[in-house]
């Protein structure tokens, strides 16, 4: 009896801690949608750790980098050390001819951060039906065959269609829009920063 009470209790508090985290990264996204951002991709000298291009500018990997940074969670520090410790295990060298990290753009890079979330975090099926995707999922996707993209899950629906709404910048800023199955999904992940599984 005693160690199933444990379990509940185990149970009640991982669903807490989890819907903490859905609750703050969504809130987190909604509020990226409220800046006003240029989409530019221009490759900028940053400071590390807690860099970030100029807040009115941004490419869709910005949106998860700052929407999880008002977390606490630095992804730019988070990626640059698993690549300084795996850089074999990343793409730069493949897609971009890189030999050594760099703290100014890995983060910022789609293929990257796959990378990381597969490594970190927790790889999910990408389905075709709306119900497999959650608040906080992150997704990616291919636009056109040949650039990557990356979005965030978020907690609405659109009455018309069922599907999850999704916060990205695909070239005019962040912005909350029904864009799920519009392109190939290359990717679905949950990264949960390790202070929400620790909460009592």
């Amino acid at each position: 009896m005693k160690n199933f009470i444990v379990c509940f209790l185990l149970t009640l508090s991982v669903a807490s801690n989890a819907a903490t985290f859905e609750k703050e990264i969504v809130a987190a996204l909604i509020e990226r949608t409220t800046h006003q951002v240029t989409y530019d991709g221009s490759y900028l000298s940053i400071p590390y750790p807690n860099g970030d291009v100029p807040s009115n500018i941004g490419v869709c990997t910005d949106v998860v980098i700052r929407s999880y940074r008002i977390l606490g969670t630095d992804l730019q520090q988070l990626v640059h050390e698993d690549m300084r410790d795996n850089f074999s295990l990343y793409p730069s060298k493949r897609i971009w001819g890189l030999n050594n990290t760099d703290k100014n753009i890995d983060h910022r890079r789609v293929p990257n951060l796959q990378t990381f979330f597969t490594r970190h975090g927790t790889v999910l099926n990408k389905s075709n039906h709306p119900i497999d995707y959650k608040a906080g999922d992150i997704v990616t996707w291919m636009l056109d065959g040949r650039l990557p993209h990356i979005g965030i899950v978020i907690n609405r629906v659109n009455p018309k269609t069922g599907n999850p709404m999704i916060v990205h910048n695909i070239g005019r800023g962040p912005k909350i829009e029904d864009m799920l199955f519009n392109y190939t999904i290359t990717g679905h992940y949950r990264y949960v920063p390790s202070k929400y599984k620790s909460l009592d």
